[in-house]
C-alpha cells in the first residue's frame, strides 16, 4: 500500500511539472507499459533538453549540396576503413549477405555513412534527444512522442536503462542508426544468441539487410536498381544520402576485390 500511495504521488508531482510526461503516460500506459517504469524513468536526474538540436535540425547534412555531402561521406579514409573493417567483419557479413540476399557491400556502405563502421555511436542519450524534440519542437512533437514511446518499449522488454544508450540528435541509435521504430520493427537476431542487440555486428548486418527487405530490396534481381534506390531510400528519405550509399559501395567494392 505505501509503494503505491508513493507512485502515485510521485506520478501526481512529475504530472504537474513535466510536459512530455504529461504527453506520453496515457499512450505509454495503453501500450503495456507499467507505470512504475514510466514514473523511474520520468524522475531521472540525468533527463536534459539540448537546445542544440534544434540548430542542428535546422542545418540537416541532407540539405546540402551534392557537392558538399559527398566529401562528407565519399572520401579516402571512408573507403580505407571500410576495406579494414571488412577484412576483419568479412566471414559475418558475407554469411549474413548470402543468407538474407542482399549485397553485402551494400550494408558494408550503409555501416560506413551511418556509424563510420562503428566509429561514431552518437553523443546524445537516446531519451533527450526525443524529449528535446517533443517539448521543443512543435513540428517534431508528434512524431517523436510516437518514437519515445518506442523507445521505452525497446527499453523495457530488453532492461536496459532509458538513460544509457547514446545516439543522433534525432533519436537513431546503434551501429545502424535505427530510430526506436524502426528498430523495434526491423531488428533481428544475426547470430543466433536470442537476443537483437545493436552494438553486435552480426546483429546489425542482419538487420539492415532485414531493413531493406522489408521495404523492397530485390533479393533476387539486385541488379535492379530501381528496387536498390527504394530500399535505400526507405533507411533515409534523401537522395544525398542513396547516392552517397551506392556510390561508397562500389568504391568499397572495387578496393576490396583489388586489395584481395
Amino acid at each position: 500500500m505505501r509503494k503505491l500511495t508513493t507512485a502515485l504521488l510521485l506520478c501526481s508531482s512529475i504530472f504537474g511539472q513535466d510536459s512530455v510526461f504529461s504527453a506520453i503516460r496515457e499512450q505509454a500506459l495503453k501500450k503495456g507499459l507499467p507505470e512504475s517504469f514510466i514514473i523511474e524513468t520520468f524522475s531521472s536526474e540525468k533527463i536534459l533538453v539540448h537546445n542544440d538540436i534544434l540548430d542542428r535540425f535546422a542545418r540537416p547534412y541532407e540539405k546540402k549540396s551534392w557537392t558538399d555531402y559527398r566529401k562528407l561521406f565519399v572520401t579516402e579514409s571512408r573507403i580505407s576503413a571500410g576495406v579494414k573493417f571488412y577484412k576483419k567483419n568479412q566471414t559475418s557479413l558475407v554469411a549474413i549477405g548470402k543468407k538474407s540476399g542482399v549485397d553485402h557491400f551494400l550494408i558494408l556502405s550503409i555501416v560506413g555513412v551511418e556509424s563510420n563502421y562503428g566509429r561514431h555511436k552518437g553523443t546524445y542519450s537516446v531519451f533527450n534527444a526525443l524529449y528535446t524534440q517533443i517539448s521543443r519542437m512543435p513540428r517534431r512533437s508528434k512524431w517523436a512522442k510516437k518514437e519515445m514511446i518506442e523507445y521505452l518499449l525497446y527499453c523495457y522488454k530488453d532492461k536496459i536503462p532509458p538513460h544509457s544508450i547514446l545516439g543522433s540528435y534525432a533519436g537513431a541509435f546503434g551501429y545502424g542508426q535505427f530510430i526506436p521504430s524502426s528498430y523495434n520493427a526491423y531488428a533481428i537476431d544475426g547470430n543466433d544468441d536470442g537476443i537483437r542487440k545493436p552494438y553486435d555486428w552480426s546483429d546489425v548486418f542482419a538487420s539492415i539487410g532485414n531493413y531493406l527487405i522489408k521495404n523492397g530490396y530485390p533479393q533476387t534481381d539486385p541488379s535492379n536498381q530501381e528496387k536498390v534506390y527504394k530500399s535505400v531510400y526507405a533507411y533515409n528519405h534523401a537522395d544525398n544520402y542513396v547516392k552517397a550509399v551506392i556510390e561508397l559501395r562500389d568504391e568499397l567494392e572495387t578496393s576490396i576485390i583489388k586489395n584481395q
